[in-house]
This record gives C-alpha cells, structure tokens and sequence, in this order.
C-alpha cells in the first residue's frame, strides 16, 4: 500500500511549492479565461497558482485548506492575485457550503489533492514525520480533534491493530499494537521519536526502502483525520458543485483513496439507483441516471522524469470525471 505523501518539494522563489502532476492538472480541467476553479488542498498554492495563470486574466480559483498554517501562508497569495484568488479556510467535506456561501456555484472544476503535504511534514511541530522529533499530533487542524497521542495512548490494541491493518496495510499491526499498550503501561507516548523508535524495534528489518515507522505512522494519521469520511464526502460535495461539462480531477496517494474514487466515478458514471455498487454512492451520485462521464478509464501517472525529480510523486495516480448535462447519457 502506499504511502499518502502529497506532492510538494521545493519552493519556488515567489513562494509557491512545485505540485504533481500540473501538465495533467491542466489537461484535465481545461482552464480557459473567466473560468472558475475550485483547489480544495490549497497546501503550498502550487495548483491554485497554475490554474490562475492558465485561466487569465480573469479567471477565478477558490480554494480551501482545513490547516490554518496553510491558510495564513497563502495570505500573500491572495494579495498577489489581485482578486482573482479565495481563500477558505475549512475541510473539503464541506466544500459544497463554502462555495454557496462564497456566491460562486456552479464551477468549472474542482481538484482534490490528497495526502499530507510537503510543509506538514517538514514541520516538526506537527508530529507527521518519523524522521524528526516532535509531538505525536499529526491533526490537519490542530485547533480540532484530538491528536495521535490521544489514540495511541487510550485505545485498546484491538483497536488500535484495527486501525493500523487497515489504514497502513501493516502486516505486523497486531504485534504493533501489543508494544504500543505494553509502552504506555511504563510511561505515556507524547513523541514521534518515541513511537518511531518502538516501530523500529517492533517491526523486524527494513522491507526495501520503507521504513518500519511509515505505515502506522501514515494510519493514525489517516485515523485522526478521519480522512476516508472526509473524502467520501468532499467527493460528493465537489461533484455537486460542478457545472455541465465542468470536471473534478483527484490526484491520490493511497490505494484505499485511490479506490473509492474510482468506485464513486463509476457510479456516477453508470444507470443505478440508491443501494447498488460495493460502496454506498454519494448523495450527489444517487439517481438512476448516470451523472458523470469518465474521463480517465485508467488513473494517469506521473512521468518517470517527474518521479526522478521528485520521489514524493511516484504514488500520485490522477482520475478525471466530467459532469453530464441532464437528460444526455455516458459514452
């Protein structure tokens, strides 16, 4: 399984960070001048910033971000663009009420890209990382929920096993979650040092280049985000949003991500009626006839030279839908 790292490395020298994907980004929204887009992890500003300059000189980008250290950062940004660029602070779960309290439905597009960003795990402070010390939090907006810390250290190990399996794939999990609670019976676990040196221990050798700590730091991190729910309904809030012929394009990272965006596109994107499909269709998606045409059958990838630029990107895998008009059926 892979790892949900988002796709932003370096800084550019206007302060943006260089995001994944950007030839495919644009090829599958098509901006165009007075165009209007949706960036609904705004992160680093990379996206928002190239579909601002490809949908000039009056083209529009909405984006949002749940982090507030995000938001604050894109302050310049904002300024900068003159208009042209909003910034809302929220989670993507809640897109659809922020772009009608914002007066700016329907839109052309919407992008998702998912996974923690560069700066979040550069950042020591928020505890994403294994590879720096700092407090187990991990929390997208640490002025909500509780962090890792509160599950790692109050939860039984059948749970907390639960949660590493399936959000990490780690076939150790079981074994995790027994040190974990034996740890904690000695003295609480606050640090990412701590847990990363446990999971070093715990997990026996280096599987390649993975390091033992990445899959369960990657699952509490998926867990205290609650990031499955989040996505399920920002994708039927996006989707809702979207004009005829407007598109959603979703870059993930993870293949539980990547899957239930494939599973949502294709219902949307087939004749069904409430109930059917593996996964429960999001409200948008619930009607018997079909919402959406696909795009992308297969996910587009990175090229090997972007992955050879940044290694971040080698999970990345990009689906496209477009939004029917009523009454036309998929092709």
């Amino acid at each position: 399984m892979e790892g949900g790292f988002a796709q932003e490395t370096e800084t550019r020298e206007d302060g943006y960070h260089t995001p994944v994907m950007v030839a495919e980004t644009l090829a599958a929204l098509l901006p165009a001048c007075g165009k209007v887009f949706v960036d609904a992890t705004f992160g680093g500003g990379g996206h928002s910033r190239c579909l601002l300059e490809a949908s000039g000189p009056d083209g529009r980008v909405i984006a949002l971000d749940r982090d507030p250290d995000a938001i604050e950062r894109g302050a310049r940004a904002v300024r900068a663009w003159s208009g042209r660029l909003t910034l809302l602070h929220g989670a993507f779960g809640r897109l659809a009420t922020a772009l009608q309290q914002a007066g700016v439905v329907p839109v052309d597009g919407v992008l998702f890209d998912l996974g923690v960003s560069s700066h979040q795990l550069d950042t020591p402070w928020r505890g994403f990382s294994f590879q720096t010390d700092g407090p187990l939090d991990m929390r997208m907006d640490p002025t909500a929920g509780q962090p890792v810390a509160e599950l790692v250290n109050r939860l039984r190990a059948e749970e907390l096993a639960d949660i590493i399996f399936h959000y990490g794939d780690e076939r150790y999990a079981r074994r995790v979650a027994r040190a974990i609670v034996a740890a904690r019976l000695q003295a609480p676990l606050t640090t990412t040092s701590q847990l990363a040196k446990l999971l070093e221990r715990v997990i026996p050798g280096r599987r390649g280049q993975i390091h033992p700590a990445t899959k369960t730091f990657q699952a509490l991190r998926m867990a205290v985000n609650d990031e499955m729910a989040e996505l399920r309904s920002g994708l039927a809030a996006g989707i809702s949003c979207l004009k005829p012929g407007g598109r959603m394009a979703v870059i993930a990272f993870h293949s539980l991500e990547d899957r239930l965006v494939k599973e949502t596109f294709r219902q949307g994107a087939q004749p069904r009626s409430v109930g059917h499909g593996r996964l429960p269709p999001p409200v948008a998606l619930a009607t018997p006839r079909p919402t959406l045409r696909l795009i992308t059958r297969k996910p587009w990838l990175p090229t090997p030279a972007e992955v050879q630029r940044n290694p971040r990107a080698r999970s990345a895998r990009m689906r496209v839908v477009e939004r029917l008009p009523e009454g036309v059926e998929a092709v």
